[in-house]
């Protein structure tokens, strides 16, 4: 796993001034402009003398680190390949649809991919299963998608041989995965990637589980599983690790409850403790429909649930959701936008026009029931 965690940038993670503006679609047009060297006379060359004759001034010293400079995140809710959409692999590059567009603008993207990657294992007791074939990994790729998050009530969905090949599969492909591990350090252990000189943390885990399945699916010292959030000091302890040496801290959660607009009481505390711990933007799914999104007094920012992204169920109400876009700045996100898509045929469509205006105003009312701001909150 910590190979597959320590793998390389992507090519869109690159130096430069991100501008943020709106698309036709109702998106965001990430430009990245090149950067020169800044101004400052020519260093003399080697050997030569001033004017005076006396000796040529010494170098500046060479920065030690990146300048920090303002970065996109670009966050996409529930993903497998159930069902018909297992036919999308088959072209990885146009898997995701449309919306892929909007993903690969971004300086840093993910998703929660919620499906076992394997061809194998033994399915687990329960109603619904989702498994997916290694493909899955070049699809996301493709689309734009840095990393992905694995924490969630399908990740172990065909058992701990399940597990291996999504272990194998993402090692194979050098794809960012969190979450679920071969014991609780794996589990736990923070994706760690410097953007545009933003050293980022990302750590992903799951408040979600079968009751019948919370201790097999449980990653422990000694045993294979996912990063539960329902171990509140485990959870907490992994984001202060993560915050060290970090300028920013993401934590996925998959939590909450289907077709509710709200978040529960448990996810507001929970958001609070992590928060408090070094948590600087946590973004959740599991609803299968959107959640609200806002900033906290303590200047993080949360999103309750991003509902489904690609997914083969999504219908009536559970088609509806977006792409959020986070402006960081300093380590804090200065601003939030969220890109309504509609799904249709399991594939998230970017909706335009009056369309898109209603739906972003429908998000916007979903905050109500938050106790989250509409704006970040000014330092005292």
């Amino acid at each position: 796993m910590n190979e597959v965690r320590g793998n390389m940038r992507q090519s869109k993670i690159s130096s430069g001034r991100i501008a943020m503006a709106a698309t036709a679609a109702g998106g965001l047009l990430l430009a990245t402009a090149a950067c020169g060297l800044a101004g400052g006379d020519t260093p003399p060359a080697a050997g030569a003398t001033s004017p005076a004759g006396s000796p040529p001034p010494a170098a500046p010293p060479s920065p030690t680190e990146p300048a920090k400079e303002p970065i996109v995140l670009a966050f996409g809710g529930d993903t497998h390949f159930h069902e018909y959409l297992r036919a999308r692999l088959q072209k990885p590059e146009t898997a995701l649809g449309p919306s892929a567009k909007i993903l690969r603008r971004a300086d840093l993207a993910m998703v929660n991919l919620e499906t076992a990657i394997t061809e194998g294992g033994t399915k687990a007791p329960k109603t619904y299963a989702f498994r997916a074939p290694a493909s899955a990994f070049a699809a996301l790729r493709a689309a734009g998608v840095d990393v992905t998050s694995m924490a969630n009530n399908h990740g172990m969905d065909y058992g701990v041989s399940g597990l291996r090949d999504s272990l194998a599969a993402a090692k194979k492909a050098k794809f960012p995965t969190l979450g679920i591990g071969m014991n609780a350090a794996e589990a736990y252990k923070p994706y760690r990637v410097t953007v545009k000189g933003n050293k980022i943390a990302i750590v992903g885990a799951t408040q979600v589980l079968d009751d019948h399945l919370i201790q097999e699916w449980t990653a422990t010292d000694t045993k294979p599983g996912l990063a539960s959030a329902k171990d509140v000091p485990r959870m907490v302890q992994a984001v202060k690790e993560a915050a060290k040496g970090s300028d920013l801290v993401i934590v996925h959660v998959h939590w909450g409850q289907e077709l509710n607009p709200c978040p529960l009481p448990r996810q507001k505390t929970l958001a609070q403790e992590l928060t408090a711990a070094g948590a600087d933007i946590i973004v959740g799914g599991h609803a299968h429909i959107p959640l609200g999104g806002g900033y906290m007094e303590n200047g993080a920012y949360i999103h309750y649930g991003m509902g489904n992204f690609v997914f083969s169920s999504a219908r009536g109400q559970s088609a509806r959701s977006g792409i959020l876009a986070l402006k960081v700045e300093d380590g804090k996100v200065t601003t939030d936008k969220w890109m309504p898509v509609r799904i249709e045929s399991g594939i998230p469509i970017p909706l335009k026009g009056s369309a898109a205006k209603a739906e972003v105003k429908r998000w916007n009312d979903l905050r109500e029931c938050t106790g989250l701001n509409a704006e970040p909150v000014a330092a005292p």
